[in-house]
C-alpha cells in the first residue's frame, strides 16, 4: 500500500534563506518541533540520522539522502526493519512565488506491508508534526531576515 501526506506554508522569505535554515541540519535542533534532531550533512547519498517526535512516540530513522537542490529541493528516503515493510520518501520543496515569498512543501510517500496498520497515525500525529514544523520553519526564517 501507499500513502501520501503533504503540507504546505507560505514563507515571506527568499529561497536562499530557506534553503539557508532547512539545509543546516545540525541546527535543526534550535527550531524544528517534530524532527528534532538531524545528523549528518545535506549531501547526495550521505546518511542522516533523524529523530522525530510523531504523538507520544519517538524514533529515530536512519536516512539517505536522495535529492539535494539547493533553493530547492532536499529529499532522502528510510525504511523500517526489512524492505517492504515500511519506507518512506520524505521531500522538502521550495516554491519561489516572488522574489521574497516561497511556498514551502512538506511532503512524504509511505509504502509497505504495514502502511494500514499506521494510516490512522499518519493522518493525525505525522500530519500535525508535519504542520508544527512548517510553522516554526516560517518563524525560524521570517524573524531571522
Amino acid at each position: 500500500m501507499t500513502k501520501e501526506l503533504r503540507t504546505e506554508i507560505e514563507i515571506q522569505a527568499s529561497p536562499e534563506k530557506v534553503w539557508q535554515v532547512l539545509a543546516d541540519l545540525d541546527k535543526w535542533t534550535e527550531w524544528n518541533p517534530f524532527i528534532h534532531r538531524a545528523i549528518g550533512k545535506a549531501k547526495v547519498g550521505e546518511k542522516v540520522d533523524i529523530t522525530l517526535k510523531s504523538g507520544s512516540k519517538e524514533m529515530t530513522l536512519h536516512c539517505t539522502v536522495l535529492k539535494v537542490e539547493p533553493n530547492r529541493e532536499l529529499r532522502w528516503k528510510y525504511h523500517v526493519l526489512l524492505l517492504g515493510l515500511f519506507q518512506g520518501e520524505h521531500s522538502f520543496t521550495i516554491e519561489k512565488m516572488d522574489a521574497n515569498r516561497v511556498r514551502f512543501i512538506d511532503r512524504e510517500v509511505f509504502n509497505g506491508l504495514l502502511v494500514p496498520l499506521q494510516a490512522k497515525d499518519i493522518d493525525t500525529n505525522s500530519r500535525q508534526g508535519f504542520e508544527a514544523m512548517d510553522k516554526s520553519l516560517k518563524a525560524r526564517v521570517e524573524t531571522t531576515q
